[in-house]
């Protein structure tokens, strides 16, 4: 299997989003802000969760799992 420039891009742009996601964290982390989108799961963390708990890194279905 060759490995083309699409591919390196297709790279390159994921590890970027990754990169980013994850000073993002480190950043809601220092202020005591929670997050948008789930650290385990990725989805979405509702506005209601947010609101709640505003340190929330993670949904409600994962911070189950943890419990």
């Amino acid at each position: 299997m060759k490995i083309g420039e699409r591919d390196i891009e297709l790279a390159e742009r994921r590890a970027s989003q990754e990169r980013d996601a994850a000073i993002r964290r480190a950043q809601a982390a220092l202020t005591g802000e929670g997050s948008r989108m789930c650290r385990s799961c990725g989805d979405p963390i509702p506005r209601a969760r947010r609101a709640a708990l505003p340190s929330a890194t993670t949904c409600i279905d994962c911070a189950s799992e943890v419990s």
